[in-house]
């Protein structure tokens, strides 16, 4: 029997609810509210069975939102949400949205807070060591100047079960991208694949990439995760609906497979479902939908 096919990382929102700071009509086809409804023809041409619906709001009340969206929603099979890492009583606020068996993850939005080593301060100890008593996932929105300080988190949280977003933003807007251009990623990504608990998204790489991007953009930056992570511990997302800024959803779940022609079909099924429910679902002692 094959693995489910899980997208791992897909948003809605609703613009009214007043809490997207980044949203701004300048990102214009994606200034709209986006639903189930608008999803699910999507994943249903592609046999896509459940997903994971992740935040985009640095807020708790946008995250039970989002939990009561996925409790509503039989193909949504688990939640990453939002915590306040910085509050002082950041355990109880873990435990408390952590009752819910729908949250599967946190995400503090580190790719837009200042200090780039803020992953690195250990007085975050408290919600890192909450999420691991409660078997959540931690959901690392790096770009490349976060990884050191990523790093630093992982060697004092060893057993924090870790997923890196969009591979870590690598840069892909050059016209002649040539193997140089990304080493400080590289070595970078080689490191984080070291911690055997620390997992990689292959999403986001398009919206890095400049709008006439083709598959041999994304080439080398996926044999890299192949080789550093392996197929047991990448992800298939698609990043819907702002993967649509660069391409549609079939384009990037289409460039993906092709991407991952060479790896044998058990392979492909663990990275387009298999590995997402290993992570996500059986930790929280659920299975996809």
């Amino acid at each position: 029997m094959s693995a489910p096919r899980i997208d791992a990382h897909q948003h809605f929102w609703q613009i009214a609810r007043g809490d997207y700071g980044w949203l701004t009509p300048a990102l214009g086809p994606i200034h709209r509210d986006f639903g189930p409804a608008d999803l699910a023809p999507l994943l249903a041409r592609h046999g896509i069975e459940s997903t994971i619906l992740v935040q985009a709001a640095p807020t708790e009340a946008e995250t039970r939102f989002l939990l009561g969206i996925a409790a509503k929603t039989r193909f949504v099979a688990g939640v990453v949400g939002w915590a306040d890492f910085n509050a002082p009583d950041i355990a109880r606020r873990i435990a408390a949205l952590a009752v819910d068996p729908l949250l599967v993850a946190l995400r503090p939005m580190v790719q837009d807070i200042e200090d780039e080593n803020w992953l690195a301060r250990p007085e975050l100890a408290p919600a890192f060591e909450a999420m691991i008593a409660r078997g959540l996932v931690f959901d690392a929105l790096l770009k490349p100047e976060h990884i050191p300080a990523a790093l630093s988190m992982l060697a004092r949280h060893p057993t924090l079960p870790v997923v890196i977003d969009h591979a870590a933003k690598p840069d892909l807007s050059k016209p002649d991208l040539v193997p140089g251009d990304l080493s400080a990623w590289r070595e970078g990504i080689a490191a984080l694949a070291a911690h055997p608990n620390t997992l990689c998204k292959l999403s986001g790489l398009v919206t890095e990439a400049a709008s006439d991007w083709t598959i041999e953009t994304l080439r080398p930056v996926v044999e890299h995760l192949l080789a550093t992570f392996g197929p047991e511990r990448l992800i298939f997302g698609s990043d819907w609906p702002v993967v649509t800024l660069r391409a549609e959803y079939s384009r990037w779940h289409d460039t993906a497979t092709a991407l991952l022609a060479g790896c044998s079909a058990a392979e492909r099924d663990a990275i387009f479902g298999g590995n997402a429910a290993r992570l996500y679902l059986a930790r929280r002692g659920r299975q996809p939908t």
